[in-house]
């Protein structure tokens, strides 16, 4: 039985067609903005999002630690705290701990 040519046209551009939409749906999943890429870049932007929060927590320690040493306001313990750290003294009655630089 032999196919006449409507039919074969239309086979071959059925088959195009379903090759098109076999190239379009892979790049819309392993693309460079396909599925894969967004969670890729999801998990990426979740963990750059717990990095600035850990970041923000050190700062605002950071910021209350400065605003203890601000002149008009200087906490007594943390000035002791630096000016000790600072020149590398210790209080008699300190308690010293040495720790071994290889541990």
């Amino acid at each position: 039985m032999r196919l006449s040519s409507f039919k074969l046209r239309n086979i071959v551009v059925s088959v195009g067609c379903l090759g098109v939409m076999v190239y379009f749906a892979y790049h819309a999943v392993h693309g460079d903005h396909g599925l894969y890429a967004s969670w890729r870049l999801q998990s990426k932007l979740d963990t750059l999002r717990a990095e600035r929060d850990s970041l923000i927590a050190v700062r605002r320690d950071l910021e209350h630690k400065v605003g203890l040493m601000r002149p008009e306001s200087i906490d007594p313990d943390m000035l002791d705290e630096q000016a000790r750290a600072t020149l590398n003294l210790a209080h008699p009655n300190d308690i010293t701990i040495f720790r071994d630089p290889k541990s």
